[in-house]
Parts: C-alpha cells; sequence; structure tokens
C-alpha cells in the first residue's frame, strides 16, 4: 500500500499530474466533460478542470435526486518555486531562471537542491502538454560559509527576489532560450506560448528510520491525502448516499480561483447531478442539507526539538492515526457533531484517532473545509496526518498514518 503512495508522490510533481495520477487509480470510473450535457450519467463517473477533479459513485440501485453526499475533499498544489513567464536571464557567467514563489514555501529548504521541472505548456493554438523533466535542471546555490559568517548564530535571512533565483547553466542568455528547450523536452516543434511550470526537488519519496516507520517526501502536504481519498474512493460501498472526492487547486494561495474551494467547481458539479436525476433547486438544498464532508489536509506533528510550540494537551504524534483538527475560530471547520461522526468512522475502521488545537498565542492555518462549509452548508469535519517540516522542500511524516487515513475515509465514505 506505501509502495503505492510512495509511486503517486514520484509521479505528481505538480497539481496537473496529480490530477493524471489520480485518474490513473480510479477504478470503473468515466470521464465527463463540463461542456456535455450531463444525462444519464454512468454510476462512476469524473470531471477534470485544469489542476482540479471531482470524482463520485452513486448508489448502484439507482438515487433519488435528494440523495445525499458524503465527500472526502482536499487539494493538488503544494507550496513551490514556479516559471516566470519570461524566464531568461544571465549574470556574471552564469545562466538563471526567474521564478515566483507559490505559496508559503520554507525559503532555506529550496537551496542546493537537484531540482527538476514540471507541469504544462500551452501552445499558440490552445492545446495544452503534460511535460515533466525528471532531470537536475537547476539548482538555487546558497552563499559559502566563509562569505556569510554569521548565518550559523544569527540565521539565514533570504529575499525572496534575489537570493531565491537558480542557476541553470553558464554562459549568456537569449530571449525565448527557456520557451524553446521546455517546448524541446515535451516534443513540441514550436516553442511554447505560456506555461505553468514547477520546480521540483528530484529525490523522490522514500521510508526512512532504522525501523522504517517514516515517510519523506515533497508534497506530503498534501497528496497524501489525495491518495487516501482516492483508495477510500475506489474501496467503499454505498446503498444510501453518493460518495465522492474532490480535490481543489489553489488551497495554498487562498482558494480562490475557478478551481479553488472558494469557486464554483464543486457547487456546480453537486447541482448538475441533482438535476441529472430529474431533481429540482429544492432537491439540491434537501440533499446539501443532509450531506457531511471530511476535508482532508495535514497537520502539524509535536515536533521533539520544539515541544514548546503545541499545545501540551492537543499535539499529534506520528503512526497514531489522523488528527481531528479544533478551531474555535473556524479556521477548521469541525464542530462538535461532525468530528463524532469522524471518530465513528474510525472506529468503525479500527483506525486509531487524536485531537489538534493550536496555541493560542500561534494562529494556525487553515483549509479548504471551512470554505466548501461556507459556500454549501454542508456539515464538514477538518482531519489530518501530523507531519514534520510542512511546506518544506522535503516534509515528514509515520508510514502508518496514511493506511490509517485511507481506511478511515473509507469507513467514512460506505454506509
Amino acid at each position: 500500500m506505501i509502495d503505492d503512495l510512495v509511486q503517486f508522490l514520484d509521479s505528481s510533481p505538480s497539481p496537473w499530474h496529480a490530477v493524471e495520477s489520480t485518474i490513473q487509480r480510479l477504478e470503473g470510473f468515466e470521464r465527463l466533460d463540463e461542456t456535455d450535457k450531463w444525462d444519464d450519467l454512468p454510476s462512476a463517473s469524473y470531471v477534470v478542470r485544469d489542476g482540479a477533479i471531482i470524482a463520485w459513485r452513486t448508489p448502484e440501485d439507482g438515487a433519488a435526486p435528494n440523495t445525499p453526499f458524503r465527500l472526502a475533499g482536499a487539494h493538488t498544489d503544494s507550496p513551490v518555486l514556479r516559471i516566470k513567464p519570461r524566464p531568461d536571464g544571465a549574470a556574471f557567467g552564469w545562466k538563471q531562471l526567474g521564478v515566483e514563489v507559490y505559496g508559503g514555501i520554507l525559503n532555506n529548504t529550496w537551496l542546493d537542491r537537484d531540482l527538476g521541472i514540471a507541469g504544462r505548456l500551452i501552445a499558440g493554438d490552445g492545446t495544452s502538454t503534460l511535460v515533466n523533466v525528471a532531470e537536475p535542471i537547476a539548482r538555487v546555490p546558497q552563499l559559502a560559509v566563509h562569505l556569510d559568517r554569521d548565518v550559523n548564530s544569527k540565521g539565514l535571512k533570504l529575499d525572496t527576489q534575489q537570493h531565491l533565483k537558480p542557476v541553470w547553466g553558464v554562459g549568456e542568455s537569449s530571449p525565448m532560450e527557456f520557451a524553446s528547450w521546455i517546448a524541446t523536452r515535451a516534443g513540441l516543434d514550436d516553442p511554447a506560448s505560456w506555461w505553468d511550470l514547477c520546480l521540483y526537488d528530484l529525490q523522490g519519496a522514500s521510508i526512512v528510520g532504522a525501523d522504517r516507520s517514516l515517510l519523506a517526501s515533497g508534497r506530503l502536504d498534501n497528496l497524501l491525502s489525495c491518495w487516501a481519498a482516492t483508495r477510500a474512493l475506489n474501496s467503499a460501498e454505498s446503498a444510501s448516499h453518493t460518495s465522492l472526492i474532490v480535490f481543489n487547486d489553489h488551497e495554498e494561495v487562498g482558494s480562490s480561483s475557478t478551481t479553488g474551494a472558494a469557486g464554483p467547481f464543486l457547487e456546480s458539479v453537486l447541482s448538475r447531478i441533482v438535476a441529472s436525476k430529474g431533481g429540482t433547486n429544492d432537491d439540491l438544498h434537501r440533499a446539501l442539507a443532509a450531506s457531511s464532508c471530511v476535508s482532508a489536509d495535514n497537520a502539524h506533528a509535536v515536533h521533539p526539538n520544539y515541544p514548546d510550540r503545541h499545545d501540551p494537551d492537543h499535539h499529534p504524534l506520528v503512526n497514531a492515526g489522523p488528527a481531528l483538527k479544533v478551531n474555535a475560530n473556524q479556521r477548521y471547520a469541525t464542530s462538535a457533531e461532525t468530528a463524532s461522526e469522524f471518530q465513528r468512522a474510525c472506529e468503525s475502521a479500527n483506525v486509531p484517532w487524536q485531537v489538534f488545537v493550536s496555541r493560542n498565542n500561534m494562529p494556525c492555518g487553515s483549509t479548504i473545509g471551512p470554505l466548501t462549509a461556507t459556500r454549501l452548508g454542508i456539515a464538514t469535519v477538518d482531519v489530518g496526518i501530523p507531519q514534520l517540516s510542512m511546506h518544506s522542500a522535503r516534509e515528514l511524516c509515520g508510514v502508518d498514518d496514511p493506511v490509517h487515513l485511507a481506511n478511515a475515509l473509507t469507513s467514512f465514505l460506505s454506509d
């Protein structure tokens, strides 16, 4: 099971690759197009919008228009360095690439790593091509300690415009050099017109520790949850509700987009599913009122070197099961009722569970959970696998917890 997660992580260096990796794991699902008329839908279907995907399975014996949904949500994007539209540059004999910081990266973790390039290219005629150059193409070199004598005592300070620009060769740079090079690597005849391209650490996911108890990889936040939810949807059985997974894009930058949780994608799909069964707007609202959602996004495990950064009574441990994420200020959507529902799902699957609450003097992040709950009125619980080094180029979690999450989500999506 973990071997498949490792493969999923390594084959998903960008949100668009994560969508393709998910499609490859959906068993017996048929692809729909948003521009087609949705009549007499297959019982197992999915739809893709750029870097987001929604897949669902309706009860085999059919479903009434007001049949409720059970959703498992996650996101496909991770904090990275992305290639700017005009990236070609050079300084002092070094060819460099212009990059833009996407999301809240840990700046220093991108230094001195062999970086590949992945994403999609858009040709002049509008066609899209996935590309993954899984070779050491770029590197962000750190300043030598001899030239920064106080770095170990005063800390590393990086200007994101000046100090995170990678080198990718030597000599002079010319306009369109990168566009021509990446198009060639993608098998295109003409230079790419536009792109969405991510740099990523080439070191693959790996099981680490003398006892092989840990998993290290880039993009654990939040591809791990995407993998677990996909396995759950494949395995779940239901006769009373429609089981659905939604993987949004742009969570790391606020979710306000056509594919983000604050956008219309999920609402559009849910309303069309109801309409395809002859349902009315009233049926849609009845379905939503009876629905529930698990927002799965990783949590902060207690750090052995920084235990003071955690609430002493609510610090999650690795390999101790998914954490129910609670925040009274609604940074997480968990309520007492939705927490109880997820607890029952865990206990039904014999999965351990725990609770995460941030310190009062340390603000927490947020997820797609509050946005989904606010936009649709669906009762939602936020959960996540405990991990270290969140938003690093390389993150760390327990090797047992992804399986725990997959089993808990299977139970939740089933009757």
